[in-house]
């Protein structure tokens, strides 16, 4: 199975949100109207991809609050850091 355009539109709305990322949000927006999407696909779209934002955001937060502070398992220390700054 193939996926049409306006599907892979969408589904790139919702991954926009799940990555917080604004300026993607707005232009894969602009691209799924484009594609043929309508203002409630795009709602739904949304809506997936906060749920799935949430989730992983419920599981991060749960995995932090059991590290140790000094240094987590499995992180090696390096002055550079993960590169998100």
């Amino acid at each position: 199975m193939k996926l049409d355009k306006k599907t892979k539109r969408l589904i790139a709305v919702g991954a926009s949100i799940s990555a917080n990322c604004q300026p993607c949000l707005q232009y894969h927006m602009d691209k799924a109207l484009e594609s043929g999407a309508n203002e409630s696909e795009i709602t739904e779209a949304v809506e997936v991809g906060k749920m799935v934002r949430k989730g992983a955001a419920s599981k991060m937060d749960k995995f932090a609050s059991g590290l140790n502070a000094a240094v987590p398992p499995g992180v090696s220390e390096s002055k550079d850091g993960c590169g998100c700054s």
